[in-house]
């Protein structure tokens, strides 16, 4: 099944014609949207999906440059013990936080990565066009609203309770 995805994806991605030639510039204007009246993932949709994608990680990046600083800021010596695990409480938790960023970090590289090889936007399950609204909504996603469900059903078929 993957590998019918594959040729779908590869297939549409030569109707779509999903690579910018190498210094071609697309402009935006400003509050361009993508809609379904245009040929899906077209230089404009890809442009606006990078711009989307290249913002988050750099608010992610710019979050965790604050929260590292004060971090180090905050190496107060709590001579109550209560004080103490409650700060080592919040470090742990924090720390928990910008791991989940990070790996965050790298599933917008690789959506970063897709709209390079011109395979983003298209479920890694089918091959089908994943919605403009999902991808507008979760510019990471890999998997169209259909195939998420079934993996999720199939997820909770094989969990261990």
């Amino acid at each position: 099944m993957a590998r019918r995805a594959e040729e779908m994806i590869e297939a549409a991605t030569a109707r779509a014609g999903a690579k910018l030639p190498p210094g071609k510039v697309v402009n935006l204007e400003s509050g361009y949207r993508p809609s379904e009246g245009e040929p899906f993932m077209n230089d404009r949709q890809r442009e606006y999906f990078r711009r989307k994608l290249v913002a988050w990680k750099d608010e992610i990046i710019r979050d965790a440059e604050l929260t590292l600083t004060a971090m180090q800021a905050d190496t107060d010596a709590h001579p109550d013990l209560v004080d103490r695990a409650s700060s080592e409480g919040d470090r742990a938790i924090e720390l928990r936080a910008r791991d989940r960023q990070r790996k965050l970090i790298a599933k917008i590289d690789a959506a970063l990565a897709r709209i390079e090889d011109g395979s983003y936007g298209y479920c890694e399950e089918t091959g089908e066009p994943i919605t403009l609204a999902r991808l507008d909504a979760r510019p990471i996603a890999t998997l169209s609203i259909e195939a998420q469900e079934r993996q999720e059903r199939r997820e909770k078929i094989y969990r261990d309770d």
